[in-house]
């Protein structure tokens, strides 16, 4: 399991792209984990969204959300550089 931890919901519409190929081929410090729900009401849905350690990022698109993610992850690699 890598340091940065993505998860996303199995109701997201991020799943519209390849995310987990696309992130853990990009960061090899990052897992993306799917899970069944992450309880946001429904969030999943409407919006693409992910959480990066614990903070949610969403966007209107799942090509927007990617670009959104990465510099979260970018981040929290910094700390261990």
């Amino acid at each position: 399991m890598g340091i940065i931890v993505v998860g996303i919901c199995d109701g997201s519409l991020i799943t519209a792209i390849p995310l987990e190929e696309i992130l853990e081929r990009e960061y090899p410090g990052v897992a993306v984990i799917e899970n069944s729900c992450l309880s946001f009401y429904g969030m999943c849905g409407k919006r693409p969204n992910v959480m990066v350690n614990g903070k949610q990022i969403f966007a209107k698109t799942a090509e927007q959300c990617l670009e959104l993610i990465k510099p979260h992850i970018e981040a929290e690699l910094a700390v261990y550089a």
